[in-house]
């Protein structure tokens, strides 16, 4: 094992979202970025067993080409890819504060209390997304 493979560190977290995923619902995920990071998944899971099931949102932090991908996966297919953010704002060993807000028609994504992007839900009805999953080079400190 060298240097570099052990300031990796590869978080994996599933968690239920009880009831399912309603409006004024808010999901936060705090954590700290790894030094040497190369990217991180968010995911709304509606079957937190079966990932080959639909996805209400894969919110993908590539650190590669500094950007934010969005999308969802309905019966098998994927949708169209999202990428625009006003602002690429993680930065490798620092903490962050992530809020999705689930609205009436879109889910609305934080980040330190400033709005980043947002993604019009997909999957309905929303109660169906059930799971929520977190995964790369993170290292979780709240989930909530």
């Amino acid at each position: 094992m060298t240097e570099n493979d052990r300031s990796r560190h590869m978080e994996k977290y599933v968690g239920e979202i009880k009831g399912g995923l309603r409006p004024a619902m808010k999901i936060v995920i705090m954590g700290v970025i790894c030094p040497s990071p190369k990217s991180f998944s968010v995911t709304l899971l509606c079957d937190a067993v079966d990932a080959s099931k639909d996805i209400g949102l894969l919110l993908v932090v590539s650190f590669v080409d500094k950007s934010i991908i969005r999308n969802s996966r309905i019966a098998g297919k994927w949708g169209k890819e999202e990428r625009t953010i006003p602002y690429f704002p993680f930065t490798a060993g620092d903490s962050f504060k992530m809020e999705i807000l689930c609205e009436h028609q879109q889910l609305r994504v934080l980040l330190d209390g400033r709005q980043l992007c947002s993604f019009s839900h997909r999957v309905q009805p929303m109660q169906r997304v059930s799971a929520l999953q977190i995964s790369g080079d993170l290292k979780l400190t709240k989930v909530a």
